[in-house]
């Protein structure tokens, strides 16, 4: 007997081999289902070329730029102000993956297309299963493009930059640039979501541009080359852009005064900052801030409800590759019964909230042309953003319980996912905000309530349960005098109407079932794994299934 053989403690036996490479698109029936159902089958060579990469290279580089987090160098060695962060290279990798494939800029760039917009909140449910704080700038410079688009003389200079498909992080003037990306900047200490409390000025100089001072408590991606802030002028609270860079090469007075240490979102910065007298330009209309940056918001929104469901649909193939290939108590994991109803469940949540954020980016799209689609899509927004958001950890924390121990261990991708996961329920506008938002449209806004209740309309007539459902929250908004308090109850009702809706209408039938009867019928318990005994389990569960 060698040494070797002497000493050898044990084999490695029971434990799954490592996810091989694939394609995060082709393997995503429920994805690929929505998108075509939704418009934006026609992008399917992009959308499999950027599937490839964010099941194979991309893996490895959003590990990768979260290990290393951002680093703020606010001075260089010799104490001149710089305000530089540092990023790990992985994360300008998967910003040039992400921008040549136009994640933040498909559907502008393709906008004569229907379904562009469709297939570009594809590309960004794959790009979030990689790495999601790189999102954040992407999703930013996607969004501001409507912003920028009332006024003529910015969107000139940069929506070229903005929808370029490039990366180009070099600190350098916007007209010198490849392409640029944009940040915002809302917050402040005294306010939070109140942003009306913002007390940064802005000062108008004599060629019409502004100084502001103040500052903001959440700064987000600060090397960004521009970011959209809120402050007040002479006629009151205004939008304005503020660029990183000027026009004769000097860094703009924006002091990075320190960057958040957040519980996920590693790979990107977040910051404090202070304008001290820093350059800016006002977007559109004096007194309309705050109209401009809700526009900006809506679609930040949106993405917040697509990368929701894309972090549903990583922690779901994490948890089903790793049940197919562990066993116990004499089965895999996958074939005990009690795991199969927990992994049914996770999948049927997973695939109504793809196909309510694939939804909702059609009606983005048709918005410009079609005006109860437009009304649509500000409401759904809304109710979706809360749903999907608020969905997004127990979904993500039961697929770690699928791995056991191994899914508290940071050698998986497994507690970054759950990490990440509540960042979208706070992100523009946390719960109470949204849904009182949603009670606002519906009790202010007739188009948006009509446009609402005819999408509920497409499944009438297929389902008792559902029928009933729909007939509750017609009269849920008579009560004027507990309304506001009961706006939760109401808007999670309305996101579970419309995933029935949509799955009822035109889904997988078998998903759009076991969804009817365990979240409308409401024959489920509380947590997840709660699902009647005769659904089919199995069937589900091979829908969902990723390479082996």
């Amino acid at each position: 007997m060698t040494q070797d053989e002497r000493f050898r403690t044990h084999e490695v036996c029971n434990q799954p081999e490592p996810l091989a490479d694939h394609n995060a698109w082709s393997s995503d029936s429920a994805l690929s289902d929505a998108v075509t159902r939704e418009g934006g089958g026609w992008a399917d060579r992009e959308l499999a070329a950027y599937g490839a990469l964010v099941g194979g290279e991309m893996r490895a580089l959003g590990e990768a730029a979260n290990l290393q987090r951002p680093v703020l160098r606010a001075f260089d060695p010799y104490g001149r102000r710089i305000d530089t962060v540092d990023y790990h290279p992985a994360y300008h990798r998967l910003m040039t993956l992400a921008t040549g494939h136009g994640v933040h800029s498909f559907g502008w760039n393709h906008a004569a297309r229907a379904g562009a917009q469709v297939a570009r909140a594809a590309l960004l449910y794959l790009h979030t299963q990689a790495d999601a704080g790189t999102a954040c700038p992407l999703t930013m410079s996607f969004a501001a493009v409507a912003a920028l688009r009332h006024a003529p003389s910015l969107a000139a200079r940069w929506l070229p930059k903005l929808t370029a498909t490039e990366y180009d992080p070099r600190p350098l003037p916007a007209g010198d640039k490849l392409a640029c990306t944009m940040g915002m900047g809302m917050t402040e200490k005294q306010g939070g979501s109140d942003v009306r409390s913002n007390s940064t000025r802005a000062e108008r100089l004599a060629d019409g541009s502004y100084r502001l001072v103040g500052h903001k408590w959440f700064f987000s991606a600060p090397m960004s080359d521009a970011h959209l802030v809120l402050a007040r002028d002479e006629v009151g609270l205004g939008c304005f852009l503020v660029p990183r860079v000027l026009a004769d090469g000097s860094r703009n007075a924006v002091h990075v005064q320190a960057l958040k240490d957040k519980l996920g979102d590693w790979s990107n910065a977040s910051a404090e900052v202070e304008f001290a007298g820093a350059l800016a330009e006002r977007v559109g209309e004096a007194d309309r801030g705050i109209a401009r940056i809700l526009e900006m918001v809506a679609l930040t929104r949106l993405d917040c409800m697509i990368a929701s469901a894309g972090l549903m649909r990583q922690a779901v193939v994490q948890a089903l590759h790793h049940t197919c290939q562990r066993g116990a108590f004499g089965r895999r994991l996958v074939e005990q019964p009690l795991m199969q109803n927990v992994l049914a469940d996770l999948i049927i949540e997973s695939e109504a909230a793809v196909a309510l954020a694939m939804r909702v980016a059609h009606a983005v799209d048709a918005a410009p042309r079609e005006p109860r689609e437009a009304a649509f899509a500000r409401i759904a927004t809304a109710i979706g953003k809360y749903w999907l958001c608020k969905r997004t950890p127990p979904l993500v924390n039961e697929a770690q319980e699928c791995l056991g121990g191994l899914g508290y261990v940071e050698t998986t991708v497994m507690p970054r996912l759950y990490r990440q996961a509540p960042l979208n329920s706070i992100w523009e506008g946390s719960g109470n905000v949204v849904c009182l938002d949603v009670l606002r449209a519906i009790r202010h806004e007739p188009a948006c309530r009509d446009a609402l209740f005819d999408e509920l309309g497409r499944a009438r007539g297929r389902d008792r349960a559902f029928d009933d459902a729909i007939a509750r929250l017609a009269r849920a908004f008579d009560d004027d005098v507990t309304l506001a308090v009961r706006s939760r109850a109401i808007v999670e009702d309305l996101a579970l109407a419309l995933q029935a809706a949509i799955l009822l209408d035109g889904g997988d039938a078998q998903v759009a079932e076991a969804f009817r009867r365990s979240r409308i019928a409401r024959r489920h318990g509380l947590a997840f794994g709660t699902l009647a005994a005769d659904l089919p389990m199995t069937a589900l569960i091979a829908r969902a299934m990723p390479p082996a």
